[in-house]
């Protein structure tokens, strides 16, 4: 796997070696008083850039308001340690204070963690997202001994058929969110508008992801989502105008809609930012559709 980091700034390299040392900092925190044995030996064993920062076709647009992301896969050997909330909270935490408090980070990072015999399951059943990063990705951290496997060539008609099955599966069901959070907010039942509205974004974000890469981060956060899906479906990034005030509040609404429009009494959403949300969601399934419908068609 490649190592080499010269085609980003100097600060950017900085920035990342900073990524890569918060990981441990906060992982180790995690397992350090541990006394069961498999903990105890418990080990991050590749940390890997891979995404636009990798390929060295990133975008920051200050005018325009989109910036890409930090996307990071973190490797452990023990699936048990890869689960986001007990040991990689705090260190997602960190990282977002880190990009939008502390200015230590000049974008946002995005990581996902696997343990090693399920990337390489992934490579060895020819998952492209998996095979993307082993072939595009630059590894920041990589313990010896610990190989990646020759990824499989998949057959493109065993590809599309996968492809069909989740496209059937998420979109419809995206829609259906969709449709119900719109009629919610027609008759002001605000909350749960938000929350469906959030529901049907989530679900498009999973769909478009599934059908392009067979591959999406089981995760609720749209940021994290969006980043992901606006990576491989650059078309996407017009569902949300970022440039003034309002737009990312209301993309902000939505983001926080999962869990605080269902229990936190001072979550407050406006009809007119319900109406936006609304529209612009309609606008990202009318975007998801085009974007599957040519991979379908097998373009």
């Amino acid at each position: 796997m490649k190592t080499d980091l010269d085609h980003l700034p100097a600060s950017k390299q900085r920035e990342l070696q900073h990524v890569v040392r918060v990981l441990f900092e906060e992982f180790e925190r995690e397992i350090g008083l541990a006394t069961q044995p498999w903990k105890k030996r418990g080990r991050i064993l590749k940390v890997i850039l891979y995404g636009s920062y990798a390929r060295g076709d990133w975008v920051d647009d200050p005018v325009g308001g989109y910036k890409s992301d930090y996307d990071i896969l973190v490797v452990v050997n023990d699936a048990k340690l890869t689960d986001p909330v007990e040991y990689w909270g705090k260190a997602d935490d960190r990282l977002m204070r880190d990009a939008t408090i502390n200015e230590a980070l000049s974008a946002p990072v995005n990581f996902i963690v696997h343990d090693l015999s399920d990337v390489n399951d992934q490579l060895t059943h020819g998952r492209p997202f998996f095979v993307d990063i082993a072939r595009q990705g630059i590894a920041l951290y990589e313990a010896e001994g610990f190989e990646l496997a020759t990824p499989r060539v998949l057959p493109p008609e065993e590809a599309l058929a996968e492809a069909r099955v989740h496209y059937d599966r998420w979109f419809e069901s995206a829609g259906r969110y969709l449709e119900t959070g719109i009629g919610h907010a027609q008759k002001g039942w605000r909350n749960e508008a938000a929350f469906e509205l959030h529901q049907a974004t989530e679900r498009f974000y999973h769909c478009v992801l599934l059908v392009l890469t067979l591959y999406s981060p089981k995760s609720h956060k749209l940021n994290f989502l969006r980043s992901h899906g606006e990576e491989v479906a650059p078309e996407l990034i017009a569902a949300w105008p970022r440039a003034d005030k309002f737009s990312r509040r209301c993309f902000e609404l939505l983001r926080q809609a999962y869990v605080n429009a269902r229990y936190s009494p001072h979550y407050e959403i406006s009809d007119e930012e319900l109406r936006w949300l609304g529209e612009h969601v309609a606008e990202l399934q009318a975007l998801v559709r085009a974007v599957c419908d040519r991979r379908l068609a097998g373009a």
